[in-house]
């Protein structure tokens, strides 16, 4: 007896019951004015370190929040907290959803996690999601953008191996690109591969350490916060 189709409509079910879950915190999100915007990577592509610099550049004119998903571990989440509260290491609005052997956030991890926040004091919220590039691509969290980041470490081949998260994304972010020449990176193949998968997607080569491409990326996210409001 075959049971794939019982997995399919287990698969169903809980996408489903994702997507109310979704619906309900955009919603609440967009009344209360917080633009959140969520990061999915494979491990190791950098996206701790492009958030600590995002929170680092934000923190004194806005009012800013992180939920960080792992396996295991706090780690990330400390290392947010210093960058939200200035290198105390203390941010009540910084927080670890730890997931177990679940391989991706899903929107009523994310509503558990904000419960008794004030969101409508907030101006960003960020959704660092567990590394991985396959299963947090169909489980919609509420946000209003999303972020695929990989590295110049990882090939410039990454968006044709996993075309559906490129496609479920908003913008691209090249990370480590301070590391490019050492490494030989081909960023002409990677923004073709990235367009060929994602016409007109767009995309930002930064570097967490020495801050290039930063600017432009922050411009881009105002833009979009404000269109958002508007």
């Amino acid at each position: 007896m075959s049971v794939t189709p019982r997995l399919v409509q287990v698969r169903q079910h809980i996408l489903k019951r994702n997507d109310e879950a979704a619906r309900t915190l955009r919603s609440r999100f967009r009344e209360t004015g917080v633009f959140v915007v969520s990061l999915v990577s494979s491990p190791g592509a950098g996206k701790t370190a492009f958030l600590e610099r995002v929170l680092s550049s934000l923190r004194d004119r806005n009012r800013v929040a992180a939920l960080v998903g792992d396996l295991a571990t706090d780690n990330d989440a400390q290392r947010l907290a210093r960058a939200c509260s200035g290198g105390t290491g203390v941010s009540p609005l910084v927080k670890q959803i730890t997931t177990g052997t679940v391989c991706h956030l899903e929107a009523e991890m994310i509503a558990t996690a904000v419960e008794g926040w004030r969101l409508d004091e907030l101006d960003y919220l960020f959704i660092e999601n567990v590394g991985n590039l396959v299963c947090p691509a169909t489980f919609d969290l509420g946000e209003d953008l999303r972020l695929v980041l990989f590295s110049v470490t990882e090939g410039e081949d990454k968006p044709l191996k996993y075309p559906t998260i490129f496609n479920t994304a908003d913008a691209a972010i090249l990370t480590k690109m301070d590391l490019a020449a050492a490494v030989e990176f081909d960023a002409v193949a990677a923004h073709r591969n990235i367009q060929a998968v994602r016409p007109g997607m767009e995309t930002f080569e930064v570097s967490a350490k020495s801050g290039q491409g930063m600017d432009r990326w922050l411009n881009f996210l105002h833009r979009k916060k404000v269109r958002n409001e508007e």
